[in-house]
């Protein structure tokens, strides 16, 4: 099980909201300055996601939240893998149709590869919400992250 301390931001309809808690070496990093993890954390706006929990927690707990290894490797798969399966065979595809001795024919390819690409990425976005969190299991609520 992969483990994140997290914050409950808020409970609401017998849901648990929680945000991932801030690292603490980042803020005492003498490296700061050029590191990207802390330029992109002061742009990137916090999210809240929900998670299942079984114990009895409040708004402000710190909490220690987990998911399975095997299923972040199967939604990683899906997700990043899924794409560049789509859009290799898209391009061969429109490779076989196109006329032998087209002028164009790798721009042509190209384009449809890459408009495969974007295609598939569009429609995993908005697949995500109604059917991987349903398919996928949702990180859970561990305990309490002072217990």
């Amino acid at each position: 099980m992969i483990e994140e301390n997290a914050i409950v931001a808020k409970i609401e309809h017998n849901q648990v909201w929680v945000e991932s808690k801030p690292k603490q070496g980042c803020g005492g990093c003498l490296q700061k300055s050029s590191c990207s993890t802390s330029v992109l954390d002061k742009f990137i706006k916090k999210r809240s996601i929900a998670v299942d929990c079984d114990i009895e927690i409040k708004a402000g707990d710190e909490v220690v939240i987990g998911i399975s290894e095997g299923i972040l490797i199967k939604a990683s798969l899906l997700l990043y893998m899924l794409p560049l399966l789509v859009m290799v065979l898209c391009g061969a595809v429109a490779e076989a149709f196109l006329p032998s001795g087209y002028e164009y024919a790798d721009l042509a390819i190209a384009g449809a590869a890459i408009s495969a690409l974007l295609l598939s990425l569009w429609a995993i976005s908005k697949l995500q919400q109604s059917f991987f969190y349903t398919f996928f299991s949702r990180p859970v609520v561990i305990r309490r992250a002072a217990d």
